[in-house]
């Protein structure tokens, strides 16, 4: 594989994460004809689910003739609205070095994406926001699709409020609780602590299909717990949560890292006391284990049969590579990118999957 191109061939991290907050599915198309530009152009859709604008499937992938050996093929992509922009960001790198492959990615939610992409043999890959759980394992070998696992960048998932909330710095783990739980459903900032304001909650967050809202509920509500409550403004655009919470000086919400990062200028993040005092989310505290308990792995998950295609092998690959590359995954993104002996990890199990898949 080629170098990974400058950052600074790219649009700015900010231009980047607000226009794919925004938009569901973006398709990273590059110049086919055959001039020496290089240049991509990434092309947004719209922010619904459906995939009809799709194309079904991969299809073969080709190499063409000459001493360029270039790849062609189309990859389809769904999954976690979490993820999306890691994965947006490897597909124009990608585009840059093999212009004639086609990326469609689209944002459905983790759970969303497997149920209704990836299991049915739609999609080549799917992302997420956490491990696929046993169930979707089984609907995809149901449809002989095999998942295979891949951790790409570590989230420090971040609750926000906003900026005029000057009455709260930090939550404990046990008033995000009460404030999420749908047993305990406080109404009110007093509610939570008798010494904030007596003004109505106003709450934002992810959909029931998304990875982040499941890890909500592990690592906060607890699986066995009384669930997540329903009476809140649910939506599978991270962006929307953010202009949620700037609108309303009573709003609280949570996503992942990235979205927040961007918009530091227009909501507030909470510090998060797990016991041991209050720790701010940042990359840092992510990658010391701070950060808790609400630090997470992100995924990657492409389907065994289409890594037997050339073109979705290599960016499988090229997205591995890539995984260590600060450049890309921390200050462009905003996560937290494996170290060499994760990457090394990842690449064996990536590798060995590719040989089987190219076996049989």
């Amino acid at each position: 594989m080629t170098g990974v191109p400058d950052i600074h061939d790219t649009p700015s991290r900010r231009e980047f994460l607000l226009a794919s907050g925004a938009a569901g599915t973006v398709l990273v198309a590059g110049c086919l004809n055959n001039d020496n530009s290089g240049s991509n152009s990434t092309e947004t859709k719209g922010s619904g689910d459906s995939t009809d604008d799709m194309d079904s499937g991969s299809g073969e992938s080709t190499t063409e003739g000459g001493s360029s050996g270039q790849l062609s093929g189309t990859i389809d992509i769904a999954g976690s609205s979490t993820v999306f922009p890691l994965a947006t960001a490897m597909g124009e790198r990608f585009k840059k070095e093999h212009s004639q492959v086609k990326i469609n990615i689209q944002s459905t939610g983790s759970g969303g994406g497997f149920e209704n992409h990836f299991c049915p043999g739609r999609t080549d890959f799917n992302n997420a926001s956490r491990p696929i759980k046993e169930e979707e394992t089984s609907n995809c070998q149901g449809n002989n699709v095999n998942p295979v696992e891949l951790n790409v960048a570590t989230d420090a998932l971040t609750v926000v409020v906003n900026k005029e909330a000057n009455w709260v710095d930090c939550l404990t783990v046990e008033q995000l609780k009460k404030i999420w739980s749908a047993e305990t459903k406080p109404k009110t900032w007093k509610d939570i602590n008798s010494d904030w304001p007596d003004e109505d909650l106003e709450l934002y967050g992810p959909t029931d299909a998304s990875g982040t809202y499941d890890y909500f509920i592990e690592a906060i509500l607890g699986e066995e717990g009384p669930g997540h409550r329903q009476d809140y403004s649910a939506t599978e655009q991270d962006r929307q949560i953010i202009q949620g919470v700037k609108g309303s000086k009573n709003a609280i919400g949570y996503l992942g890292f990235a979205y927040y990062s961007e918009n530091k200028d227009a909501v507030k993040a909470l510090g998060i006391d797990d016991g041991n005092g209050c720790v701010d989310p940042s990359l840092e505290t992510a990658k010391s284990g701070k950060y808790t308990p609400l630090s997470r792995p992100l995924f990657t998950y492409p389907s065994k049969e289409s890594l037997a295609e050339e073109h979705v092998a290599e960016f499988a690959k090229f997205w591995i590579e890539n995984a260590t590359n600060k450049k890309i995954v921390a200050d462009e993104v905003g996560y937290v990118p494996l170290d060499s002996s994760q990457q090394e990890e990842q690449m064996k199990k990536l590798e060995s999957a590719i040989s089987e898949a190219k076996q049989g």
